[in-house]
């Protein structure tokens, strides 16, 4: 049996009570004993978490204190999984540089806010997108800063409302990529709970948490 720790709280805009209650049943179904928790004090047991498989975070900005920053740190160097989306992984803990270097990217911007755009797959032969073409989905479009080691498996391209500046830059959604011993999967995608009624968008989740899970 695989364990699964799934954290949710920050910002409520994000509905992340929501979207963990999207993920939980399919974790659940897999065989996976789920646990769930509202405080980010549960990352500062160092030993408790390195027990789990996976950890699966849906907390929007908020801060890490030193112990909840090293336990989690260290937990996927270790071998834990993490795999998250859009706001909970992606722009959640602003002020850790190193959370941000172990996810492999950080928010900055969403241009244009709620707006319609293209999901490119880049990496068909990858388990995680096989069979999902590219695809359309109204919500907020990320742009972020991201490391170059990530493996992209779909991008979109940015549009220049409101910034010109930008438009045409290719910007990668989904990726996976590895930390010390352990793997860390993240998808732009899934700003409120409904964006996962698009399907792709689930499936991709849905597979990225089970590639990512020890």
């Amino acid at each position: 049996m695989k364990h699964v720790l799934m954290v949710w709280g920050g910002w409520e805009g994000h509905e992340p009570r929501q979207c963990v209650a999207r993920f939980e049943p399919f974790l659940a179904e897999r065989g996976c004993s789920v646990t769930i928790a509202d405080t980010l004090s549960v990352f500062a047991d160092a030993e408790r978490l390195r027990s789990f498989d996976l950890i699966v975070p849906c907390w929007t900005m908020g801060q890490l204190q030193p112990e909840e920053e090293a336990g989690l740190i260290d937990a996927v160097r270790a071998g834990t999984g993490i795999a998250g989306w859009h706001g909970g992984m992606g722009d959640a803990f602003r002020n850790n540089p190193n959370y941000q270097f172990m996810t492999g990217g950080q928010f900055v911007e969403h241009p244009g806010g709620i707006i319609e755009y293209t999901v490119h797959i880049i990496r068909p032969e990858d388990p995680i997108v096989d069979g999902i073409q590219d695809f359309n989905i109204s919500s907020e479009c990320y742009y972020m800063h991201v490391d170059p080691s990530n493996e992209v498996l779909a991008t979109t391209t940015i549009a220049g409302d409101p910034y010109a500046w930008v438009e045409g830059c290719v910007m990668p959604v989904v990726w996976k990529r590895a930390y010390g011993e352990g793997r860390v999967f993240y998808s732009a995608l899934g700003h409120v709970a409904a964006d996962f009624d698009v399907k792709p968008c689930f499936d991709m989740m849905k597979r990225g948490m089970l590639w990512a899970c020890r």
